[in-house]
């Protein structure tokens, strides 16, 4: 049986009000993974509410107009609480260089590639295994060093395999070919490479969250929903689990093939230039004995926002 929530749900607020009250419940909510990271790799509080204000000026400044330098200390003070010496101290401090590896960008792309270019796929559909060079490949057959040169030519094949095989997404075999052992770009061994696409994939689905509740009634909403059931087995949801991680094979190699062409056709455009993320999560925990609902198998959540 498929319900919604039975709960009555509040009026929406009006047009180009802040709702602090309901915002300060969302954050809470959001804190509390967030709390776990912190007390699990050791960042402690006082380093993160520096993290925090530093956030807060920046895009006080970013996407509220204050980004000329005759914006006020006291304005971006205002709208953020921040104190106005630590505003000025924020803005004068140099920008922090993103520290992340050159080499996974090209890595995930190479894999990306692997993945949906029909050339690199069995009859079957799955990535084919590769001979690491032309001259170790059958004659017409594709070879990893082409693959990473369709990518970028700024990085030699042997070291982009020489990292995939690190994180445990490659595995060489013992007859020489490179076989994809990962659906996606997943790195088993590389923490920094896993925080980066933490940084990277949450942060832009909070944005797609956020930017659904703008006051403007008229802007496009982002797609961002999702599906939610209770009351499950332990087996059943290891079951759900395994169709969750098909389902996303599938329309992770299909919307590759799509980005595919959509990079090749905006080539000549002089427009401006967007990037996009399309994900997938999963998340199973014990379910809390004040959530169980016996009236209800499957529930489909929808942001309000995003209709």
């Amino acid at each position: 049986m498929t319900t919604t929530d039975s709960v009555p749900q509040p009026p929406p607020p009006s047009a180009g009000l802040p709702e602090p009250a309901l915002a300060a419940q969302a954050v809470a909510q959001v804190l509390r993974p967030l709390a776990r990271l912190m007390i699990g790799h050791g960042l402690q509080l006082m380093p993160m509410v520096e993290l925090l204000k530093k956030a807060l000026v920046e895009e006080a400044q970013q996407s509220y107009g204050l980004t000329d330098k005759t914006s006020s200390d006291t304005r971006v003070a205002l709208l953020t609480g921040v104190h106005r010496k630590d505003v000025r101290r924020l803005r004068e401090a140099p920008t922090t260089l993103d520290v992340n590896a050159p080499m996974m960008p090209i890595a995930a792309a190479v894999v990306a590639r692997w993945i949906s270019e029909p050339r690199y796929l069995n009859a079957n559909q799955t990535p084919r295994a590769l001979a690491r060079t032309v001259r170790r490949s059958n004659v017409g057959e594709p070879d990893f060093t082409t693959l990473v040169s369709e990518v970028s030519r700024d990085v030699g094949a042997r070291a982009v395999l020489d990292e995939l095989v690190r994180l445990g997404v490659v595995l060489l075999r013992d007859d020489g070919l490179a076989e994809l052992v990962c659906a996606a770009f997943v790195p088993k061994e590389g923490l920094s490479e896993s925080f980066h696409f933490l940084a990277a994939n949450v942060s832009d689905h909070l944005a797609s969250a956020v930017h659904n509740l703008t006051a403007d009634p008229q802007a496009p909403k982002m797609l961002e929903q999702s599906a939610f059931c209770l009351d499950l087995s332990p087996a059943q949801t290891e079951q759900l689990e395994g169709r969750a991680r098909q389902l996303w094979a599938a329309a992770l190699q299909q919307f590759l093939q799509t980005a595919a062409v959509a990079e090749q056709r905006s080539q000549d455009d002089q427009g401006p230039r967007h990037r996009v993320r399309f994900g997938v999560y999963f998340h199973d925990q014990a379910q809390a004995d004040n959530t169980q609902r016996t009236d209800s198998v499957v529930a489909k959540h929808k942001n309000s926002s995003n209709p």
